[in-house]
């Protein structure tokens, strides 16, 4: 199978999982595990995380399914539990809205943010229909910032139950303060508000603040103690955040450092000392994750390194149909390629 049939079979199949994951009242789920195809062995992944949401609703765009995101955006300004009033969002929801989780991960709100700009092409005309759900999110992130930290316990993406922010230590995530700053500065671009500006200008300096001459890249978490440990995520600076231009020589640095740490084998890993590899309580050890890949590759192709770019890309594409030949027994059809979950949508 060429390259290009490849990706045409990938891009179709992509398709289906976006719908299977996408359901009838909005809520989009990283795996919908009633499809018959789900095998039993499978984890349950049947929640909503609104930052994978997020991405699921950006690769919608891409794929030509905006229903996809309308509902969603309705779903999450009407169902998530304590949203309304709070006016934050936690770790998941159950699809009708039922909180699961009490990890604080302000970076969700943020994305959001970045996902109706997106939707609306920064038209605020466009936007209006969204502007309950904007001015929630951006309340909520403007009262759970107090100038130079979060004033309440933070985890980041990665979802590492054992780390996460303390007001003693003064600390943030970077990647969290991108998505969040890049989040109000387009609130405040479509819905104007200097309170919001503020604080996505307060959260700017403090990723300033968070590159390290001495460690040579960005940090993962700066604060009175630092964590200088490589992290993936700080690609998220470049894309899809963009609070850091590509040719920046700090951005530059960073990119090479995680290619120089955290890249085996040509697959992209989390973060320096990732133990986990889902499968249990040993936790041996984590492997590359594919969605990385892709990360890292769109940061590349940003940066004009077009070669290295695909490089990347195609490392998980031509694995991806390998296993699915492996699996199928023969060459792999848009409907015959393994489940993927839309955590994983990213992926193909």
């Amino acid at each position: 199978m060429t390259r290009k049939a490849l990706l045409r079979a990938t891009y179709e199949r992509s398709r289906d999982v976006l719908r299977d994951c996408a359901l009838e009242n909005g809520a989009i789920v990283a795996a919908n595990t009633d499809k018959p195809y789900t095998p039993r062995s499978a984890t349950d992944y049947r929640s909503v995380w609104p930052r994978d949401a997020a991405f699921v609703c950006l690769a919608a765009i891409s794929l030509g399914m905006p229903e996809i995101v309308d509902r969603f955006l309705l779903w999450l300004e009407e169902k998530p539990e304590g949203f309304y009033k709070e006016k934050l969002l936690y770790q998941k929801y159950s699809t009708n809205g039922r909180r699961q989780g009490w990890q604080f991960q302000p970076d969700q709100m943020g994305i959001v943010l970045c996902l109706i700009s997106w939707y609306t092409s920064g038209d605020r005309n466009k936007a209006e229909r969204f502007s309950p759900l904007i001015t929630r999110l951006a309340d909520g992130l403007h009262s759970a910032w107090n100038g130079r930290f979060f004033s309440r316990h933070v985890t980041d993406l990665w979802e590492q139950e054992h780390l996460h922010t303390t007001w003693t230590m003064e600390n943030n995530y970077t990647y969290t303060l991108a998505a969040c700053s890049k989040g109000l500065f387009v609130a405040h671009s479509l819905f104007p508000n200097e309170s919001w500006k503020s604080a996505a200008t307060e959260m700017a300096e403090a990723i300033d603040r968070a590159y390290s001459e001495t460690a040579g890249h960005f940090l993962r978490n700066h604060g009175k103690v630092d964590d200088a440990n490589i992290d993936a995520s700080l690609l998220g600076l470049a894309w899809p955040f963009a609070v850091c231009k590509p040719a920046d020589p700090r951005m530059k640095k960073t990119v090479d450092a995680i290619e120089r740490t955290l890249v085996r084998n040509g697959g992209v890993h989390r973060f320096q000392f990732d133990y986990y590899d889902g499968e249990g309580s040993a936790q041996e050890g984590g492997g590359a994750w594919p969605v990385l890949n892709f990360w890292m590759a769109i940061v590349l192709q940003t940066a004009g390194k077009s070669k290295k770019a695909r490089e990347y890309f195609f490392w998980v594409i031509d694995r991806v149909h390998s296993e699915a030949e492996k699996y199928n027994g023969s060459t792999p059809s848009p409907g015959a390629t393994p489940c993927l979950s839309s955590r994983h949508i990213l992926l193909a």
